[in-house]
């Protein structure tokens, strides 16, 4: 095949898009056409190479084993494509990278979102656009470019780091002090304790070799930022991650009770497919978020009236 009978970009593009998302529907949605377009323009490639690309199984369109070869072959190609046009454009001065990125709620709110405006200097050229997710299981991992989730996903073109190991520690902010003096670890079962659905405090107690239960009154957070946001608020003292309350602890908006500190029982993993078209991108934004992980805390927070500052 010369040069002049290679198929167009476009059919290139759907056939890589529904060989990775085995659906013509999922691949039109990315590629922002039509499912009828997307069908077509396979339909042209089989007839114009001559051999079957896709076989259906249920609601899957699974690409056959020529199709799968030429897929990673063709992600690889495109990927270098993209690559290659965002240094011209780099060099042009009119680069824009734009990256998907679905992070957990409460590791956005907390701690991401406050540092964005340093992403943006330091990188003007990535673009990103950020979906809060919630739930314990990651979302479509092909809905976004990079993920920042509780779980890694389990997918063969898909690969999954761990983001930080936290640690749990006990704080509470110093209008809580001022109202229980001579609070202490040895003190904190008498305390009002801020309870949360995923942590337990008789894993506190025990770790600190106190003989105490679990109480029983109280709110119950499920959220772990609705968690810090009582402890802020002067509600009671919470276990929090540390990576979460570093900040709040260095400005004096938190005090910590005690040196005790747990494991955090969930970890956050960063999440991507392999041979990601921006490629180039997704790794710029991981070696940022990996140097704002070791920077020293940067002052933010709110104060006892839920006032940020």
């Amino acid at each position: 095949m010369d040069a002049q009978s290679l198929p167009n970009l476009a059919s290139l593009r759907s056939l890589e898009a529904a060989a990775r998302l085995r659906s013509y529907t999922l691949a039109a949605r990315e590629l922002h056409v039509t499912h009828s377009a997307v069908s077509h323009q396979i339909r042209q490639l089989e007839a114009q190479l001559g051999v079957a690309l896709f076989a259906r199984s249920g609601t899957q369109m699974l690409p056959t084993p020529v199709c799968a070869r030429l897929a990673a072959r063709l992600r690889r190609s495109l990927g270098d494509l993209v690559e290659a046009l965002g240094e011209a454009m780099g060099e042009a001065g009119a680069s824009s990278m734009p990256l998907e990125l679905s992070v957990m709620a409460d590791f956005a709110n907390v701690w991401l979102i406050p540092r964005l405006a340093d992403l943006a200097r330091a990188h003007p050229q990535i673009e990103l656009s950020v979906r809060l997710h919630t739930g314990m299981a990651p979302p479509d991992p092909r809905s976004v470019d990079r993920g920042i989730w509780h779980r890694p996903v389990e997918a063969h073109d898909r690969r999954s780091v761990r983001l930080l190991e936290d640690q749990v520690i006990a704080v509470c902010s110093p209008g809580l002090t001022a109202r229980h003096p001579g609070l202490t670890l040895g003190t904190l079962p008498q305390a009002p304790l801020l309870r949360f659905a995923l942590r337990s405090w008789k894993e506190f107690f025990a770790a600190a070799g106190i003989d105490a239960d679990e109480p029983a009154h109280g709110v119950i957070y499920s959220d772990a930022e609705a968690l810090l946001r009582a402890a802020l608020a002067g509600q009671g003292v919470a276990m929090v991650r540390r990576q979460m309350a570093d900040a709040y602890l260095g400005r004096g908006d938190l005090v910590r009770i005690g040196d005790v500190e747990i494991r955090a029982q969930l970890d956050y993993f960063l999440s991507w497919r392999e041979g990601h078209p921006r490629a180039s991108t997704i790794h710029t934004f991981h070696d940022w978020l990996r140097q704002q992980l070791t920077a020293a805390p940067e002052p933010l927070g709110t104060g006892d009236d839920g006032r940020r500052t």
